[in-house]
């Protein structure tokens, strides 16, 4: 990835001045900290002016909708304070000009608007796009005092210019460079970009060996052909710098375009993290629990010698006093003799009566702990399932339709939630659906398949839910299918590998079970070798 420049800033501004001049911003959101949205309007046209300040991800331009999109804007309900500022001095203002200060990366928005008096005043937006230092910074342009920015910057971060209200608003420090159109020597290009404006070490990069007549037209923004390379490693205003160029309409397109691919993959990474780290966390506590479980069954499997002493100790009153520490006995059920620790504060008949309380406590302890076992199985299962669909997700909507049902919206029922369509393939007149996740699982099972349609799934493995539609399909067909659902699993690549298939009328789906959980009979297995 290469960072947004001052030439790239230039030729944006060359390719906008004549929209922005004139036009008045009607609108202000601030969906993050380090990004906003102004709806400017001119010639009966409204664009959506995206700014970020992003270290990593510094850009501005006018945004389409499907970039939009891409970038997951989300406007929150109650606005930041420094939107709030913007609102108040600039909703309905006029951009008077649109300048940039000489081969700085800094765009100025020269604004006309009324204060509280209906008295007209200047002021100046500058969107500052320098990496760890990008900032938005309104002032009033008369005075240079600054009303507002973005994020403050204070004599702790900076030494050399603080940003903050009421303090005068100062441009950063000049850098000792040469502009190469008043230059005729040789050039450097292993300097390049420490010897003149206008070059960043990625521009200058691809500048290696252009001659300097070139150079100077590049600058000059001659016959510009913005492109993006095939991999999106790098953008250039000239696609004759790039191999493999992808050309693009125009230098906001290009913009545009190169940091979306680059905030939709950040954002889908991230939220990845997020969902495999929450999951994680989910399968390691029900794995502790279920551990835990496994503890106390097995020492309620012992309750069953209680209930056999209660008997033992009744069978031989006869021959035993009571308040005795022990007593000898004969195990009828193990043919053996054995000796019964006692209380011998007890008679004999409350010793008994301990021993099957101690019974009947462990039996039903027992009996809930199994329960409670299989619920736990189930919930383990579920999130094993959740793991492999984020394991195996392409897409961010993929990943979102994940998170709405891991963590829903409160404001927003389940039920109201349509599912992505799951993959459908054609196969020799047959039709397949894969699900991707369990809300494409249960989808296919609740809304799509009919009772003698044959649904498949790998054996005690988390993986997709396949569907086959269609009357009597042959074996290789079902053979086709049960390959597709060990495709389609966490195993994959297993040498050996069992696939259960059955008709959907023998499928249930348990009240109250997690989203894709289905219990089956009937089923016939094909081990895929």
């Amino acid at each position: 990835m290469i960072t947004f420049d001052s030439l790239t800033l230039k030729a944006f501004i060359e390719e906008n001045t004549e929209f922005l001049t004139g036009a008045r911003i009607q609108k202000i959101q601030q969906p993050t900290r380090r990004e906003l949205v102004f709806f400017i309007r001119n010639n009966a046209q409204m664009r959506k002016f995206y700014v970020n300040i992003n270290p990593q991800f510094h850009h501005l331009c006018f945004m389409s909708k499907e970039n939009e999109n891409r970038r997951m804007i989300e406007i929150p309900k109650k606005p930041p304070m420094f939107c709030m500022l913007l609102r108040k001095y600039l909703e309905n203002s006029k951009i008077c000009a649109v300048k940039q200060p000489p081969y700085e990366r800094i765009l100025e928005f020269y604004i006309e608007t009324f204060n509280e008096l209906s008295e007209k005043i200047y002021l100046c937006l500058a969107v500052e796009l320098m990496g760890k230092h990008s900032n938005v910074i309104l002032y009033n342009d008369d005075t240079n005092v600054i009303i507002g920015c973005a994020h403050n910057v204070g004599a702790e971060k900076s030494s050399v210019r603080e940003m903050a209200g009421t303090l005068p608003y100062i441009y950063p420090p000049k850098q000792i460079k040469s502009d190469i159109l008043n230059y005729n020597g040789e050039i450097d290009y292993e300097t390049l970009s420490k010897d003149f404006f206008w070059f960043s070490k990625s521009f200058a990069e691809q500048c290696k060996n252009v001659p300097l007549a070139k150079l100077k037209d590049f600058i000059s923004l001659k016959n510009i052909s913005p492109a993006i390379s095939s991999d999106y490693k790098e953008f250039s205003l000239y696609k004759e710098l790039l191999k493999n160029p992808l050309p693009q309409n125009s230098v906001n397109d290009m913009i545009d375009n190169y940091f979306t691919h680059y905030q939709e993959t950040d954002k889908f990474q991230t939220i990845k993290s997020h969902l495999l780290s929450f999951t994680g966390q989910k399968i390691k506590k029900l794995n502790n629990s279920l551990a835990k479980i496994d503890v106390q069954l097995k020492r309620e499997e012992n309750s069953n010698k209680y209930r056999l002493f209660g008997d033992l100790i009744m069978a031989n009153l006869y021959n035993n006093k009571d308040f005795s520490s022990s007593i000898d006995v004969f195990d009828y059920e193990n043919n053996k003799n054995i000796t019964i620790e006692l209380d011998n504060t007890r008679t004999l008949k409350e010793n008994a009566n301990k021993f099957y309380k101690l019974y009947n406590k462990g039996k039903i302890s027992l009996q809930k702990s199994t329960e409670m076992k299989e619920q736990i199985s189930e919930n383990l299962a579920y999130f094993e399932q959740v793991l492999y669909s984020l394991e195996t997700a392409k897409e961010i909507t993929d990943l979102l339709e994940i998170k709405s049902e891991l963590m829903p919206d409160e404001n927003e029922k389940i039920e109201k939630r349509k599912a992505i369509e799951p993959e459908k393939l054609e196969l020799d007149g047959f039709t397949i659906f894969i699900g991707k996740n369990n809300r494409q699982n249960d989808y296919i099972i609740s809304k799509l398949a009919k009772d003698e349609d044959l649904w498949f799934h790998t054996k005690d493995c988390a993986g997709s839910h396949v569907l086959l539609k269609g009357d009597n399909p042959p074996d290789k067909i079902i053979l086709q299918c049960a390959k597709i659902a060990k495709e389609h699993s966490s195993a994959p690549e297993s040498s050996k590998i069992g696939v259960i298939y059955t008709k959907r009328k023998y499928l249930r789906k348990p009240p109250k079970a997690n989203l894709g959980y289905v219990t089956y009979k009937n089923e016939k297995e094909i081990i895929i070798d």
